[in-house]
């Protein structure tokens, strides 16, 4: 029998019981993640040492879960029904978020993190049904809270594979601030081992291709949000708030772009295919 015939629609009332789980983790930004960061976002590794600011989105590759690999399930996600309940979706992604950017986090800080589900919806879209949970962290240092972060994941239908977004205004409009980055197994590489992501879309392109149906490896949203978040802090200085939103996929195999327009509230940002497709748009606002 095939998975979509196996597929189970899910039960809101019992998925929302999970609304309230908490857990807490602890870690320890060190020099050498933090060059492992700024490596990957091209940028170079002298560029940070103990007690200076860390790259932005560094709190991505800390208080990381490590399943072993008994609870690891086919898709390289560790298996449901742990702290996020268990969705009976094969696919899971990131859809986006909210950070509210407090006080930096130093190379050196301990980071303490709580997280709690505040939120499970289940809707129907165009491409089937949906499963949307909210997850809100808090990130702190010995100083206090340095990020506010809510975080929407999505699970979607084995037959619900996201395709690239028609071109939109928000893409077709000139941006000020422009920067190319090669979409490459190398690059995707890297970011995963550094979230410790083994979700196999990333890596395994027999998997991505055949069994989730994508044309190619997939471009992580936490990846394109930090490159996002960075290119934002380096027009002006570290945001106090940075919204984003993933719209359609992007893939390994060419150029795609980072972008930036000023606006009278901060910075309109997103990313874009080589053919002009938007696939994370983001808003950087520093009041």
């Amino acid at each position: 029998m095939s998975a979509v015939a196996n597929e189970k629609k899910p039960d809101a009332d019992t998925l929302r019981e999970a609304i309230g789980r908490e857990t807490r983790s602890s870690d320890v930004v060190n020099l050498a993640r933090c060059q492992q960061l700024e490596a990957t976002l091209d940028r170079g590794v002298d560029k940070v040492a103990v007690g200076d600011p860390a790259p932005l989105g560094i709190h991505w590759c800390v208080n990381l879960a490590c399943a072993p690999m008994a609870q690891i399930d086919t898709d390289g996600h560790p298996k449901r029904g742990q702290f996020l309940p268990d969705v009976p979706l094969p696919r899971r992604m990131w859809a986006g978020g909210q950070l509210r950017l407090l006080d930096p986090i130093l190379v050196g800080d301990r980071v303490d993190q709580t997280s709690i589900i505040t939120d499970v919806r289940v809707k129907e879209g165009r491409s089937g049904t949906l499963c949307f949970i909210t997850v809100e962290h808090t990130i702190s240092t010995e100083r206090g809270v340095a990020i506010r972060e809510k975080q929407d994941i999505v699970y979607r239908g084995q037959t619900s594979t996201p395709k690239p977004a028609s071109i939109s205004e928000e893409v077709a409009k000139s941006a000020t601030i422009r920067k190319a980055v090669t979409a490459n197994p190398v690059l995707l590489f890297r970011y995963s081992a550094l979230t410790f992501n083994a979700h196999r879309i990333h890596y395994d392109r027999d998997y991505a291709q055949l069994e989730e149906g994508y044309p190619g490896l997939v471009v992580h949203g936490p990846l394109q949000a930090t490159q996002l978040l960075n290119l934002a802090a380096s027009y002006k200085c570290m945001p106090k708030t940075f919204h984003f939103r993933g719209v359609s996929p992007l893939f390994d195999g060419s150029e795609y772009t980072l972008n930036a327009e000023p606006t009278d509230a901060g910075l309109d940002l997103w990313t874009s295919s080589a053919a002009g497709h938007d696939a994370m748009l983001a808003k950087a606002e520093w009041s």
